[in-house]
């Protein structure tokens, strides 16, 4: 029995301009991190914060009237004042300008020595994950004996063997802090390495190490780029603790380390010689895990929405 033509009614043509239209803006990976970054409130306020500790470490010693290491016995341990905004030292020197000018070196240390590591790693990683095998075997027996030696305890053999300075606080640094970034690259190597656009470039004719460093290492940059955030603070530190024992930063330079211990022995008649140096570490630090927790977030493929 055929249907009766009043049992078929026409549709309406959609005139909506919305009807298949794509809503949501199109934004690359990293586009899309930044905005998640951007709205994450505590990264963000950590952002800020490094912002304005790196601005005011660039241009507060550029402008500053007085000397960092000029002394001046008639303000010994002066209180601050609208002269010297943070007070003055044992020696009466500027501690407004000496805070800054350690920033700069408390910062670059532990981003130079974070930086260095990362990219010991992520070579020693990204070939081991890579070829597998005996070398992975040995790397992995490598990093084993490595990481079971307390990191403080290298780093002090290598400064008193070196002495001391920027550049062997550096050393003293990387001589072990390479190994967390190893395994971390090595791990996600072994996730790729066996993903159709790798085994395609194997099929094609690529070298080795051009699969490593173009098709591998940059899809892991989002896990090296958080690891690199959280181990600033670690070596920002690492630097603090060996200034405060006597084994980083000698004077006449200045770093937060070497003000902390310098404030520790007039803590009590002048306690703001170690609250501040003080309180700018541990801001930083927590600025920095705070920028790293976002980071790990934003960064990650499968929270985008």
């Amino acid at each position: 029995m055929e249907p009766a033509p009043e049992m078929f009614a026409p549709t309406q043509r959609e005139t909506s301009d919305q009807g298949g239209a794509i809503v949501r803006p199109s934004l690359s990976y990293w586009q899309d991190a930044w905005m998640r970054l951007r709205s994450n409130k505590i990264a963000s306020l950590g952002m800020i914060i490094l912002a304005l500790y790196v601005m005011m470490a660039i241009t507060v010693p550029i402008f500053s009237a007085t000397d960092y290491t000029g002394i001046d016995s008639a303000l010994i341990d002066a209180p601050p004042s609208d002269g010297h905004w943070f007070g003055t030292d044992t020696l009466g020197r500027d501690m407004w300008t000496r805070t800054w000018i350690g920033a700069r070196v408390s910062l670059s240390i532990g981003i130079m020595a974070a930086s260095i590591n990362a990219v010991i790693g992520v070579i020693i990683g990204g070939i081991s994950g890579y070829f597998g095998g005996r070398l992975d075997m040995a790397v992995m027996r490598l990093l084993d004996v490595v990481s079971g030696i307390p990191y403080l305890i290298v780093a002090i053999l290598v400064m008193v063997i070196m002495g001391e300075g920027i550049a062997p606080l550096i050393v003293a640094m990387i001589a072990v802090g390479w190994v967390g970034s190893a395994r971390l690259v090595r791990g996600q190597v072994l996730q790729l390495k066996n993903q159709e656009y790798v085994l395609a470039a194997q099929k094609l004719g690529a070298s080795h190490m051009r699969i490593i460093f173009r098709h591998l290492i940059p899809n892991t940059i989002g896990l090296i780029l958080t690891n690199v955030t959280m181990a600033v603070p670690y070596s920002i530190f690492t630097e603090a603790f060996l200034s405060y024992i006597g084994l980083g930063i000698q004077p006449p330079g200045v770093s937060w380390g070497l003000l902390a211990r310098y404030g520790s022995q007039s803590f009590r008649f002048a306690p703001w010689q170690l609250f501040i140096p003080s309180f700018f570490i541990g801001t930083t630090m927590l600025s920095l895990y705070l920028l790293g927790d976002g980071l790990r977030d934003a960064l990650d493929p499968k929270l985008r929405s």
